[in-house]
């Protein structure tokens, strides 16, 4: 069970997004097919927020019924490059009447929505080529909702068009307007990022597997799980120990977004040990360097700093990503 999870981010989604690209040429060049893409080597993908959406973007099919995957790594790391600073375009009429995103999401969803249509149409959730499990969280219901496409094939009450799966993985609160999606079956779900409980959704990639087919172990699995850069901001005490809900606000969501993907890495780090496996669990998390850590920076000099940040770790882990590929192909089922 060859698994890839990536972390949610905003706009950083594509410093993971420059990895996978390298280990696909690396995959191309090793299994001696030009056409093959990051599809072809996982069985089961993973994503919280913008690697939700990347995920469906990796698993998007040709066309439907189709075998091979719509867009290269490269291609799917488009989206945001060529984008995503119409996603996150703010007008100054929008900035006065959300006092920035403290009244009112910061954002308007038109622009994203656009986007995810342009590159999803009206496919399905079923339709995408591999197993997947996508993250979001229902506000009503106060419980975790996982879109399933392994889930979706056999029953319609878990199907979802793909454009409004993205959508709902990616609506952060503050950011983007709560998600209202329907089921096949016309159930509707108000929807938010998963990134409130499952940031790195790593162990979630764990526990689904275990449910699939064969029930593997930790042994059986090889997990590569990517973030999306880590924040290196620094609080200090005299200047905390004074703060109130307004100044707690913004550092509390860093802090809790990042303590929980770090402890999703310890627990792995400790499974994959116990049973003997330490170099089939792999997380990569590039460093920022000159980018900003803000998720909505969609500056064009940021998403430059970004892609280079992105290559840069690529190149810095070289030999891992050598070491990954010949595993992902040694694993592949006969």
């Amino acid at each position: 069970m060859r698994i890839l999870s990536i972390d949610g981010g905003g706009i950083r989604g594509i410093l993971p997004g420059q990895v996978v690209i390298a280990l696909e040429h690396k995959l191309k060049a090793l299994s001696n097919n030009p056409d093959s893409t990051i599809a072809d080597y996982f069985d089961l993908v993973v994503g919280t927020s913008t690697g939700g959406i990347l995920s469906c973007l990796y698993l998007c099919p040709e066309k439907v019924g189709s075998k091979k995957a719509k867009y290269s790594a490269e291609e799917a790391v488009d989206l945001y490059l060529e984008r995503g600073d119409e996603i996150f375009d703010v007008s100054l009429w929008r900035k006065i009447k959300t006092a920035n995103g403290l009244r009112d999401e910061k954002y308007s969803a038109d622009e994203l929505e656009e986007a995810l249509h342009d590159f999803f149409g009206d496919l399905k959730l079923s339709q995408l080529l591999k197993p997947c499990l996508i993250t979001s969280y229902d506000i009503n219901r106060r419980r975790a909702h996982f879109f399933r496409q392994h889930k979706a094939v056999t029953n319609d009450s878990y199907d979802f068009l793909v454009r409004d799966v993205a959508r709902a993985t990616s609506a952060a609160p503050t950011f983007f307007e709560t998600a209202r999606v329907k089921s096949d079956t016309s159930i509707p779900y108000p929807l938010i990022d998963g990134g409130v409980f499952a940031n790195n959704p790593a162990m979630c990639a764990y526990a689904e597997a275990r449910e699939l087919p064969g029930n593997p172990k930790a042994k059986d699995m090889f997990i590569l799980c990517l973030g999306t850069g880590k924040v290196e901001k620094s609080y200090h005490y005299k200047e905390a120990k004074d703060w109130g809900m307004i100044e707690w606000v913004k550092p509390l969501l860093e802090i809790l977004m990042s303590g929980s993907a770090e402890t999703i890495d310890y627990q792995l780090g400790q499974i994959f040990d116990a049973v003997g496996k330490p170099n089939q669990y792999v997380r990569i998390e590039p460093p920022l360097r000159d980018a900003s850590a803000e998720m909505d920076d969609a500056s064009r000099e940021n998403l430059n700093a970004l892609r280079d940040a992105g290559r840069e770790c690529a190149e810095e882990n070289d030999a891992l990503l050598n070491r990954i590929a010949k595993t992902l192909i040694k694993m592949e089922p006969s």
